[in-house]
């Protein structure tokens, strides 16, 4: 594998530079513009947004100090959109898209050189000096930078956010991934040797169901104005990032008002066709049997 300091590195990390110079300049632009224009906003938890909202939102792509790395911040918000606000949005978008790639390149091809790669990120960021004063530590957080803003694909008459706190990952396992796993912990702790015991009762066949828990989330049902071509009226999307909405006259589309906290307890039956059992099967490693 070449070194970090091969040419070939060298001029992967220039490309990075120069694609994160140019998420950089077209998420200025597109801030720019929206600062100039001021088009209708609704911002989730201000009830007169700020006059730059947009540029902390789009331009937050630190790490918060004692932020898990796996977690990222939340703007949710509705934006009145014209055509030009959209492309230049769109331009930003495809930005993240370049950045995202030549970065998953680099992980590949030269993944010693990724603690550098990000170093010399930070360094070009704008606002360097002011996140060294008011942290004492800057340090890019790659999922924030890359992360795609919605836009719909037509007229939008209303938005319905609701929480979703239901929300699991379910990874697939085999008896014996599941036991290597048991043997990584304390083996001679008794709740240990009785999921060992239970792991062993198994058929070497049976495929099991890790599961982790995902933090509560707020999700947008678009409603558009007229069907769409392929005759769907409505779309559910994720709204951790500004959803920039197409209109012509300046105005935003009827919007609820969701709970400020997501719920505490599941708010969602649980669906009679769940594939899992309700009881958890190996609780240290939250893995489930399958019905």
């Amino acid at each position: 594998m070449p070194e970090p300091s091969s040419p070939s590195a060298y001029h992967l990390l220039l490309q990075l530079e120069q694609q994160f110079d140019d998420l950089i300049g077209t998420t200025e632009a597109a801030v720019s513009l929206y600062e100039r224009q001021q088009p209708a906003s609704w911002v989730f938890h201000q009830n007169t947004p700020t006059r730059h909202w947009l540029r902390e939102a789009l331009f937050d792509m630190w790490h918060a100090q004692d932020q898990d790395g796996r977690e990222t911040r939340n703007y949710i918000a509705i934006v009145a959109a014209d055509e030009e606000l959209l492309t230049a949005i769109g331009e930003v978008n495809q930005a993240k898209k370049r950045f995202a790639e030549l970065l998953q390149t680099v992980k590949q091809d030269f993944p010693q050189a990724l603690n550098d790669a990000k170093h010399r990120l930070t360094k070009r960021h704008p606002n360097i000096d002011d996140v060294l004063r008011r942290t004492g530590l800057a340090r890019l957080h790659l999922k924030q930078s890359w992360r795609q803003l919605p836009i719909a694909e037509a007229p939008v008459s209303r938005v319905r956010f609701a929480w979703y706190s239901s929300g699991r990952s379910i990874k697939r396992l085999t008896v014996q991934e599941a036991e290597k796993k048991l043997l990584q912990l304390d083996t001679d702790a008794p709740h240990v040797r009785i999921q060992l015991r239970k792991l062993a009762s198994l058929p070497s066949s049976e495929v099991l169901a890790q599961v982790q828990t995902q933090a509560p989330l707020m999700r947008a049902n678009l409603f558009f104005t007229e069907p769409l071509e392929d005759g769907h009226t409505r779309k559910a999307l994720n709204a951790a990032m500004p959803i920039f909405v197409p209109t012509t006259h300046q105005q935003l589309p009827h919007i609820n008002l969701p709970a400020s906290e997501p719920p505490t307890t599941r708010t969602r039956a649980r669906r009679r066709d769940e594939k899992l059992e309700q009881d958890v099967f190996l609780p240290s490693l939250r893995i489930y049997r399958y019905r």
